[in-house]
């Protein structure tokens, strides 16, 4: 007996123990037992069934259709196409209608259909004998319903989202396009060119003109759609199919509206604002630049220097040159600027893509008009002002100097002596000599100095940046009065009637360069007389004998000497 079970578990196919020779030997011969209902096996079963189907749904599916024994009878794999039917609509035999019901997408089936559930006693043609008991290996790649519309799943939300897309906006986004079985027809993420184009106004797939409506930038959703809102009975005509429902995994990286202007956001302005930016100002600011999705493109910062700019002529792309308009020094603001008024539908060719978004966080460190005069404020004045400060005049000040954004540049206090000038000899800035003007010992004030006033466009390597607005705090310690206009040495006393006699101390009718200078210093310190303030003493002299010694031979005779009243002619004479 056991030999005998031990053959009957090797060669009976049915694989029903029976405890008899004779039972074992008649089970193993007899014909299959009718079916009365379809057999469903499950040889494979995708993770995860969003859908199953229902009657009513269209469906896609591949197929090989086989005989009991093995022999295959049909293979859609064979044909290249799938089979689409709409399933219990009696499109299909009775038991493949039933079989398809429940089925997954990407599920594998083994179904077995009886011959009253299939083709019966007829058969087909030559194909199918009759009373044949059907094996269809089925697997499930689609299926929608008439009734489905465009389905959307977000799946990841940016913190902020001021704004989302609307019918005819533009909007950039990157895509996988796949079928519902996850075959990748297409995607832009792999080109690593994001697909630019309107929104709600046929420019798109119906279902994709639908499905991208209320997304916000940096969103990322599903967006599935029937063939119907896709590309129908016909497909694309090579990568999607007929009927075929499709799947876009999308991520909106831009939108705009040709109707928009630019956007000023996150507004920073310092507590005090005597003035803001015109048209035709210059300003100097720093900025870092992004797309809308944040992606960095360019940064003022990382170049350690400010863009310099006209607002208001054309310098800057349209967006910029109005977001300037209007601005404090020291304010901070963001400005979104949609691409009719940035780089437009060509972008920059490198960083800036066609059609893009722009923002940009902007500081302004400082601006001025051409037109602007040196801005003076007194800060203190003491009660007694009896002499002022004018040209000429030798002046003694201490000064505390910054840019505009308060980033410090020198400081007299920090050598503890004073910075000492002539006015009005070139000494200084053009906008400090304005601010030493009318002043009074002891006096302070606070000096805003446009930059065609101060360091010009070049600035000054390594302390002054180009074009830059200063500051100057400066207090008048001491001055001493200057001569008139055009001298250099004033005689305090009646002038001498016999000077050339007095300076020609040999008597050899020739005054020398020793004698002139030791004439001239003896007047000043005798108080006769006074050189003007601030200068070398010895260079005004050694000028003042060149002026006389007409004829440059190194002495000056009684014919050459003349004073500067009989000079017809004003230049620095006695």
């Amino acid at each position: 007996f056991n030999l005998l079970y031990l053959g009957f578990i090797n060669n009976c196919a049915q694989g029903v123990l029976y405890l008899s020779v004779l039972v074992t030997f008649a089970a193993c011969n007899a014909p299959p037992v009718p079916l009365d209902d379809i057999l469903i096996e499950k040889t494979s079963v995708p993770e995860q069934c969003v859908r199953a189907v229902k009657v009513g749904d269209f469906v896609r599916y591949h197929y090989i259709g086989t005989f009991p024994d093995g022999n295959k009878f049909d293979s859609s794999y064979d044909r290249g196409s799938t089979y689409n039917v709409f399933v219990g609509k009696k499109q299909l035999i009775e038991g493949m209608d039933k079989a398809l019901v429940g089925m997954c997408v990407n599920e594998r089936r083994l179904v077995k259909i009886p011959p009253q559930l299939a083709y019966g006693k007829q058969g087909y043609g030559d194909i199918i004998p009759p009373d044949s008991i059907l094996h269809f290996d089925v697997l499930l790649l689609d299926v929608w319903n008439p009734e489905d519309g465009v389905q959307t799943n977000t799946y990841h939300t940016p913190s902020v989202c001021s704004r989302k897309v609307e019918v005819s906006d533009y909007i950039r986004y990157h895509y996988n396009g796949t079928l519902l079985d996850g075959t990748l027809f297409d995607s832009r993420f792999v080109s690593y060119k994001t697909y630019d184009t309107y929104v709600g106004i046929g420019w798109l797939i119906a279902g994709m003109d639908q499905g991208l409506l209320g997304m916000c930038v940096g969103e990322r959703r599903i967006i599935t759609m029937p063939p119907s809102l896709g590309y129908g009975e016909n497909g694309d005509g090579s990568d999607i199919p007929g009927q075929a429902s499709l799947v876009f995994d999308v991520v909106l990286l831009d939108l705009h509206n040709p109707r928009d202007g630019i956007t000023v956001t996150n507004q920073v302005a310092p507590e005090s604002c005597t003035r803001k930016s015109v048209s035709g100002d210059f300003v100097r600011y720093h900025y870092n630049g992004s797309l809308l999705d944040g992606t960095f493109f360019d940064s003022s910062y990382s170049r350690n220097r400010t863009y310099d700019t006209y607002v208001g002529r054309g310098y800057v792309i349209a967006g910029m040159d109005e977001g300037l308009i209007g601005v404090c020094i020291g304010e901070r603001r963001t400005i979104t600027i949609p691409p009719h008024l940035g780089y437009g539908e060509e972008g920059t060719g490198t960083k800036i893509p066609g059609s893009a978004v722009l923002v940009f966080d902007v500081h302004i460190i400082d601006f001025h008009n051409p037109s602007d005069n040196t801005e003076i404020t007194a800060t203190f004045k003491p009660e007694e002002c009896d002499k002022q400060t004018k040209k000429g005049d030798f002046v003694k000040y201490h000064y505390n100097a910054s840019l505009m954004d308060g980033t410090s540049i020198d400081s007299t206090y920090n050598y503890g002596k004073t910075y000492n000038i002539v006015l009005g000899a070139n000494q200084v800035v053009p906008g400090m000599e304005d601010g030493l003007m009318d002043m009074c010992v002891g006096e302070r004030r606070h000096l805003v100095i446009p930059p065609h006033l101060g360091y010009g466009e070049r600035g000054v390597t390594g302390e002054v940046p180009g074009s830059a607005v200063l500051v100057f705090d400066i207090e008048l310690v001491d001055m001493e009065e200057g001569l008139p206009e055009g001298y250099m040495f004033i005689w305090n006393d009646e002038v001498s009637p016999d000077l050339f006699s007095e300076m020609d101390k040999n008597t050899d009718k020739e005054v020398e360069p020793s004698e002139f200078t030791d004439y001239i210093m003896q007047q000043v310190t005798e108080g006769k007389g006074r050189l003007a303030p601030g200068f070398d003493p010895y260079r005004i002299i050694d000028n003042m004998f060149s002026n006389q010694d007409r004829n440059g031979d190194g002495k000056i005779t009684e014919a050459e000497f003349k004073l500067k009243a009989d000079e017809a002619a004003a230049h620095d004479e006695l």
